[in-house]
């Protein structure tokens, strides 16, 4: 059997013993069709005041530059889709910063991952990513197969929708490459439609900075009144653009006792979160994605849509 071929099985079905829900492989390499793309994104103020997308640009299109000599981008994705939603009356939270922080999370698997290739297959250079580094993942997911990029320029699959984390392990391995999928986005503009600040400015564009998740966690100055009114409850982050998506109606809760929330946070109203205090935060969230808000500035957000 070809070394590559019988290797590439191996990590694909110890990727689902971990958890993963799917696992696609790709050649390291130059992203020559996302480039001029990136530097337009850039070049436009797109993502706002998320400066740090400007850094590492060389490193953001060719992964060769981030691990030496490697050959595969390995992607990975992991469901997130919660068992049990908040309350109707409550101020919302997107759906992935429900339970412990991704991060730490899929970091560990793709340690166990990386460690089990290494005893399987021998002597490994490769790096795990998980969105905390200069990598396009959604790039690097769709030429994997693992999906197509959709209108909201999140990536869709036809069997599951998009509430999963991408994530990487780039490795010094030869490897079978998998073929990404066709486009099912068809004719439908629901994510258009439905954004209530026009972030998806046409479609497979987002303008990073109208986005409500943008001013809910990467802003860190006030929140600019000519979007008063437009949050529609979201708290931190949004999942509107999701939410609306058809093919998110395949969506199945994940198996990850991780991500499961604190009691207290699906129990909450619109009143216990404007009372909250800094050590019902700091016990609801005491692992989460949201720390990255701060207690202050999930606050601010819950000021700014009572006003």
């Amino acid at each position: 059997m070809n070394p590559a071929y019988k290797y590439s099985q191996l990590i694909k079905a110890e990727a689902r013993r971990l958890g993963f829900m799917s696992c696609g492989i790709s050649k390291a390499g130059f992203l020559e069709a996302e480039a001029p793309r990136l530097e337009n994104y850039l070049k436009k103020g797109m993502h706002g005041e998320m400066h740090y997308m400007e850094n590492h640009f060389d490193k953001r299109l060719d992964p060769t530059k981030l691990v030496e000599g490697s050959k595969s981008v390995i992607s990975l994705l992991l469901n997130y889709y919660p068992h049990q939603l908040q309350r109707q009356d409550s101020f919302k939270l997107s759906k992935y910063a429900y339970g412990t922080d991704y991060h730490f999370v899929i970091k560990d698997k793709l340690k166990d991952l990386l460690n089990y290739m290494r005893t399987e297959i021998g002597e490994i250079e490769g790096r795990a990513f998980v969105d905390s580094a200069p990598v396009l993942d959604k790039a690097w997911a769709a030429k994997s197969g693992l999906g197509w990029i959709g209108k909201n320029s999140n990536l869709l699959t036809k069997q599951v929708g998009s509430f999963y984390f991408i994530a990487e392990l780039i490795v010094d391995l030869d490897l079978v490459y998998d073929s990404p999928v066709t486009d099912h986005c068809g004719s439908c503009t629901a994510c258009i439609d439905a954004c209530p600040t026009q972030a998806i400015i046409e479609p497979y564009k987002v303008d990073g900075s109208k986005c409500i998740s943008y001013f809910t966690i990467e802003l860190k100055d006030e929140i600019p009144p000519n979007v008063g009114g437009k949050f529609e409850d979201w708290m931190f982050g949004c999942d509107i653009c999701q939410d609306v998506c058809p093919w998110n109606k395949f969506s199945k809760s994940h198996n990850e006792p991780l991500f499961d929330p604190h009691p207290k946070l699906l129990e909450m109203d619109k009143k216990e979160w404007q009372e909250i205090t800094k050590e019902t935060f700091n016990e609801i969230f005491k692992r989460s994605a949201v720390k990255r808000t701060k207690f202050e500035g999930l606050k601010r957000n819950i000021k700014f849509l009572e006003d």
